[in-house]
Parts: C-alpha cells; structure tokens; sequence
C-alpha cells in the first residue's frame, strides 16, 4: 500500500503553503498582543506601586500627627468627674440615705478638683488626703473620722473612705 503524492498538486501546497504563512502571521500577532497587554499589565503595576508608596508616606504622616496629638491631650487629661465610697458603713449599720449624704458632703469639700489637669490633681494628693481626713461627719448623731482607704485619679478622681467614731 502506498501513500498518494498529494503533495505534488498545486492546490494541496498552496493549502498547506497557506496553512505555514497563517501560522507564521497568527504567531508575530499573538506575540504583538501578548506583548500590548504585558506593557499595560507593567505600566497598571508601577503606577499601583508608586500609589501604595504615596499612600504608605500619608499614613506614616498621619500616624505621627496622631501619636503628637494623643501625647498632648494625655498630658492634658482632666477630672471629670468625682467618684466617692464609704466602704465600712455596714459595720455601723447606717442607712443608705444617711451614707449618700455623707458621700454628698465628702465630695463637696473636693468638687474644686473637677475639670482640673490629672498632673495638678495628682500634686495636690495631700491636700485633698488632709482636707477629708480633717473632716468629722455627724450621722445619726455620732461623730465619725474619716480616712482614707485608697485613692486614685484619671478622668474619675476615685476614693475609698472608711468611718471611724471619734
């Protein structure tokens, strides 16, 4: 058996003559397109490079000025407000209303402290401490002394006070 020589007509090596130079021509436009489209692909990623850098320097920008601003407001914090507790007011079975007024009346006697600097506040612990421990309450007709417990201060000034009979 034998194999026809079609590859001597004319028509069969003009089809495959075609089907080379389609080849050829199919390829060098593949590659010019895949070429287009990897420039657009390089120039879309340099310029999301060179964003993310811009972006990265605004942030670092901005976390600076932040850092700046919550160092001064932290070193300008104020009281605002004035938390005080009797602690020990079960061992001299006082009634509420009676504790509320004292706790009242305490927290009168150190109301100047609201809206100032934590750093003022903070150097005047021995004034306050000497202002509620000189102070003597009257309830229920006895006369207590107070002392302080414990004291912090942030934003709320805080104190714990127990009462002794003087």
């Amino acid at each position: 058996m034998r194999i026809p020589p079609l590859y001597r007509k004319p028509s069969w090596q003009r089809f495959l003559g075609g089907m080379a130079i389609g080849a050829f021509v199919s390829w060098f436009f593949f590659l010019y397109i895949f070429g287009e489209w990897q420039e657009d692909y390089s120039k879309q990623i340099d310029g999301q490079k060179d964003l993310i850098q811009e972006l990265t320097k605004e942030k670092d920008i901005w976390q600076e000025e932040f850092k700046k601003l919550n160092k001064e407001n932290k070193e300008k914090l104020t009281v605002q407000q004035i938390h005080l507790k009797i602690d020990n007011y079960n061992k001299y079975k006082l009634d509420v209303y009676s504790v509320f007024e004292a706790e009242k009346t305490l927290k009168e006697e150190i109301s100047m402290m609201v809206a100032k600097d934590i750093e003022t506040v903070h150097s005047s612990l021995g004034l306050i401490e000497r202002i509620i421990q000189n102070k003597t309450l009257e309830i229920n007709g006895k006369r207590y002394k107070v002392t302080i417990k414990k004291m912090s201060v942030y934003t709320t000034f805080s104190i714990h006070v127990n009462l002794q009979l003087e």
